[in-house]
């Protein structure tokens, strides 16, 4: 999507599970309109996580909420958070530990991010967090990713409440979506052929197309939008 030049120059910008994925793409993408970013996350020496002169990477586990609060702390001011952070441990949700442990990762550093960032946000300021389709329509084989990622639906709106008019928060919800963690699935033909069929575009999503759906909640387009839920997922959830 094309934006206009340094839409976000002079804007302090956050990612939370910045690192690879969706949320490496949406840095990027605020990085070249400009934004000072600030990204958090696993595996940050990896040649693929995002960097640059305006990008400054953290290694960050967002279970460990001394770490969050210490990775955020020293930001004077934050204009965008997005939260980001995301598992799947497939059939071994249904492991109770595993389960816990997905929630720690996808949801209650969601929370913990919002609650500390707040402070530091003024008028006009943006949180986007990720949810998913999964929190639409739920998932036998990935119980607990989808029940962190409805979690996030709700948090989203209850956030928005809590925080107009000065602080937007929204969510999008990325479809099949080719990432590092979606990546196994994608390549198996079998697994990956009724998924392509529902697809109404005819194609898995691009990671650099979800971003341009953060930018846009982040961007003052959207300035009288907040509490929603934004599906970008080549009309899947419409069949």
């Amino acid at each position: 999507m094309s934006f206009v030049p340094d839409l976000f120059k002079g804007k302090v910008v956050v990612v939370v599970g910045g690192t690879s994925g969706i949320g490496a793409a949406a840095a990027v993408a605020f990085a070249n309109l400009g934004a000072e970013l600030h990204v958090a996350g696993l595996n940050a020496g990896d040649p693929q996580a995002p960097g640059g002169a305006s990008i400054t990477v953290s290694e960050l586990d967002v279970r460990d909420e001394t770490s969050l609060a210490a990775f955020l702390d020293p930001l004077p001011h934050i204009d965008v958070l997005v939260n980001c952070a995301g598992v799947s441990r497939d059939r071994d949700e249904w492991n109770p530990e595993t389960f816990a442990n997905v929630m720690a990762i996808n949801f209650f550093p969601v929370m913990e991010a919002s609650r500390l960032a707040r402070p530091k946000m003024g008028s006009g300021a943006a949180i986007i967090n990720i949810a998913s389709m999964y929190a639409t329509f739920g998932a036998a084989d990935r119980p607990a990713y989808a029940s962190s990622k409805g979690a996030i639906v709700q948090l989203t709106k209850s956030l928005a409440q809590e925080y107009a008019p000065e602080v937007r928060v929204n969510a999008v919800a990325p479809g099949w979506i080719v990432t590092p963690l979606s990546r196994g699935l994608f390549s198996d033909e079998s697994a990956s052929a009724p998924i392509m069929a529902r697809i109404p575009f005819g194609r898995w999503g691009k990671a650099t197309e979800i971003a341009d759906a953060i930018v846009y909640l982040a961007s003052p387009a959207a300035g009288y939008v907040t509490g929603i839920v934004l599906p970008v997922d080549g009309g899947y959830l419409t069949v």
